[in-house]
């Protein structure tokens, strides 16, 4: 470029370039030469093979010393293309100084990615001790919510969220505020059992979806969960599905909605005979909880929602919870249940007996349907 401003300057324009851009005289007359030989500009202007060298080779040895490095601490599956590691990139480049092969843990780490090497966290997935007929009832339960779907019929799925502190107590998760403002809380969770908790019952309508979740905050038993789907049908089942005859439930085998928890069974009867619904109940294997609807449908963005922000108090959850939204329409409603609940309710054989209760042929224990009441002789 300088030889050519200087070809357009004529007589004196190698001297005014060379002041202007600093170039030496020798390398703008090297240029106007080859405009004049119409030589083709270069592709680089280094020769090939100029520059530093690559620290793999200029070390060929340093990848098989950090593979020698982190293979005892390599977790996963060994055919697996992405694996990750426990040490950190600065152990590593520390190791790897003392071991005669000096790099910096920004190398270390860029080395671990070139070879398909990640940071991950732990997922999840383990459920303990499989139940023989796991997959099994699976498919019962996904044909009979495909078969109540069918009909318009009101197909829930319900669950407890984990229990929750009142009070200036760390929430995980984080949220954008001005920098270096966090919001203060207390330095240990050791809370005395005066301390209130609230529990977030949470029934999920999948035809609609949308969340109601019933806060309690006394106990969560049997009755507290039947009466959390009570108050969904007051408040939004009711209308919705005026002209159903059946109220469809899928829950966890464990908890105040438990498939063996008589008092479960026993609320579930009054609800029963109180709206003229027969009630079918499909309970997912012992262990398989997080395959419920309620889980990653609602609470997970409850969650998401909240992350970051303390629990102060029950208006602070209701909120939050009621102000939760996807990009996929989920809308949910929130209350208060301040009504006691008392733990160590006992159900009678004569009690349980009265539960007009029908199993159903396969795992009567897991699926089950509870009708209203016949009407009394007179």
């Amino acid at each position: 470029m300088a030889a050519s401003e200087a070809r357009a300057l004529g007589y004196g324009g190698v001297s005014r370039i060379h002041r202007v851009c600093g170039l030496s005289r020798k390398a703008i007359a090297k240029g106007m030469g080859e405009i004049a030989e119409g030589t083709p500009m270069p592709g680089r202007i280094r020769r090939a093979g100029a520059g530093r060298k690559r620290i793999t080779v200029g070390d060929p040895t340093l990848l098989a010393a950090l593979e020698r490095l982190i293979e005892p601490d390599t977790r996963g599956d060994p055919e697996s293309p992405l694996r990750w590691i426990c040490k950190s990139t600065r152990t590593l480049a520390a190791h790897l100084t003392g071991q005669q092969h000096p790099v910096s843990h920004e190398k270390v780490a860029q080395l671990l990615r070139a070879q398909h090497y990640s940071l991950q966290g732990n997922r999840k997935t383990e459920e303990g001790e499989e139940h023989p007929d796991r997959d099994a009832q699976f498919r019962h339960i996904n044909a009979q919510v495909k078969r109540a779907l069918a009909t318009a019929s009101p197909v829930i799925s319900v669950d407890t969220k984990k229990k929750e502190l009142l009070g200036p107590y760390a929430n995980r998760g984080t949220q954008w505020r001005p920098a270096k403002t966090p919001v203060t809380v207390n330095g240990h969770d050791f809370p005395s059992p005066a301390i209130p908790r609230a529990y977030p019952y949470g029934i999920y309508d999948l035809a609609r979806n949308t969340g109601f979740v019933n806060v309690g905050t006394d106990h969560d038993t049997g009755a507290f969960a039947v009466a959390s789907i009570r108050g969904w049908w007051r408040s939004e089942g009711r209308a919705l599905y005026a002209q159903a005859r059946v109220l469809m439930i899928t829950a966890d085998a464990g908890g105040s909605n438990g498939a063996r928890l008589r008092l479960w069974k026993w609320e579930l009867q009054k609800l029963a005979d109180a709206t003229g619904l027969a009630i079918f109940v499909c309970h997912f294997p012992p262990g398989t909880s997080k395959w419920n609807k309620v889980e990653h449908r609602l609470f997970s963005f409850i969650s998401s929602n909240w992350r970051g922000e303390p629990l102060r108090d029950y208006e602070t959850i209701v909120n939050l919870i009621a102000r939760t939204t996807t990009a996929k329409g989920l809308h949910v409603t929130c209350r208060l249940d301040r009504r006691k609940y008392p733990v160590g309710r006992k159900v009678t054989d004569a009690d349980i007996a009265r539960v007009n209760l029908k199993r159903n042929r396969f795992h009567g224990d897991w699926n089950y349907s509870i009708h209203p009441s016949p009407p009394k002789r007179r």
